[in-house]
């Protein structure tokens, strides 16, 4: 593995290292056996990724001793990511006897993520879990933090569990086969992450937007290691989400909305970026933060080709925001940017929300 970074992670719950690397995919054998131990393993993927990924991750599972059971895959998709994948994926499990011991890797981007993290934690009461993102938005997020869920009806990640892996492994070369639209819509939550914690990385991502096509293997493994290193430090100071990791949602309360209103066929990332690029507006019209720092957000979201705004009707945003996850009796908690670097987490209300969304536009 070669230009590769370890960040340590160290959750209340359990520590463990994120391996970042041009060809790391190669080591998930050795990562696992060192620190999710087992005999048997099963590797949890999706339709688009495993006919890439599996047979390779799978030869480096058996290369460290793992019996391979027989992997499952569900249909990709966002839309897929609800209770009935969960229950086949746990009838799959039991099916190919794992026990308590044995490992799950979950292969994929950050939808394959959250429903095997989600299976590992919930079967037999909760097994290992390797994560391993192929996506640039599974490697810089979902991945890293124990955060698993599926969706309901009512919203997004409405049901989940927090079960932090016993490692990471991403492997910047898989983002090779990563369409250029989906790798564009990933950088919603690389530039979230400089506005929450690096000023420079911003400057840097502005005036040189990071795209797949462009981006040498070193710069991939330097900005993937440097946002997990972000969320790493949150998620180390606030594992559940009580106080300062609410941060990480910068840009959510709107975004979220926005995915839900196309019905998730808006990326992740895109509606992300949408939603912080609201706020960020909505914050300096309410004196929240200066115009010089929402416009410096805006010029990095549009340097990526990334939407910066969102023409849903307020009636629709505030009826999928106000049955968001993060919803606290009549109001909700929002992240806003008090500068680039810092941000503040205000509770609002519904009234208040509705404001914020049309001044955001």
């Amino acid at each position: 593995m070669s230009e590769d970074r370890i960040v340590h992670v160290s959750a209340a719950s359990a520590s463990y290292d994120v391996h970042v690397g041009a060809g790391a995919l190669g080591e998930l054998g050795s990562v696992a056996r060192e620190t999710a131990g087992g005999a048997r393993c099963c590797v949890i993927s999706e339709t688009n990724v495993a006919p890439l990924y599996a047979d390779a991750a799978e030869a480096s599972l058996a290369a460290a001793g793992y019996d391979v059971a027989e992997r499952l895959v569900f249909a990709a998709g966002e839309r897929h990511k609800n209770l009935g994948t969960l229950g086949g994926l746990l009838e799959g499990l039991a099916d190919r006897e794992l026990t308590r011991s044995d490992v799950v890797v979950a292969l994929g981007g950050g939808v394959t993520g959250d429903v095997a993290g989600l299976a590992a934690a919930l079967y037999l009461r909760g097994c290992p879990v390797v994560q391993v993102p192929t996506s640039l938005l599974a490697m810089v997020d979902s991945s890293v933090g124990g955060k698993t869920a599926v969706d309901l009806a009512a919203g997004k990640n409405l049901a989940g569990a927090f079960w932090q892996p016993a490692a990471v492994v991403a492997d910047v070369r898989c983002l090779s086969t990563v369409d250029e639209g989906l790798f564009r819509d990933s950088c919603g939550e690389v530039v979230k992450h400089a506005v929450l914690a690096d000023p420079a990385m911003l400057d840097e991502l502005t005036g040189r937007p990071l795209t797949r096509s462009q981006a040498d293997e070193g710069r991939l493994v330097d900005v993937v290691a440097r946002n997990v290193a972000i969320k790493r430090d949150v998620v180390d100071a606030d594992e559940r989400e009580s106080g300062v990791r609410q941060t990480l949602n910068l840009g959510h309360t709107i975004g979220h909305a926005i995915e839900a209103a196309s019905d998730f066929s808006l990326g992740h990332g895109s509606c992300v970026a949408a939603g912080l690029c609201m706020m960020a507006r909505a914050s300096a019209r309410r004196g929240w933060c200066s115009a010089e720092t929402a416009e410096r957000i805006v010029a990095c979201v549009a340097a990526h080709g990334l939407p910066t705004g969102s023409d849903v009707a307020t009636d629709e945003l505030m009826r999928y925001a106000t049955h968001d996850k993060k919803r606290r009796g009549d109001g909700v908690n929002v992240v806003v940017p008090a500068e680039v670097g810092r941000c503040e987490v205000r509770r609002v209300s519904f009234d208040e929300l509705r404001e914020l969304i049309e001044l955001g536009r």
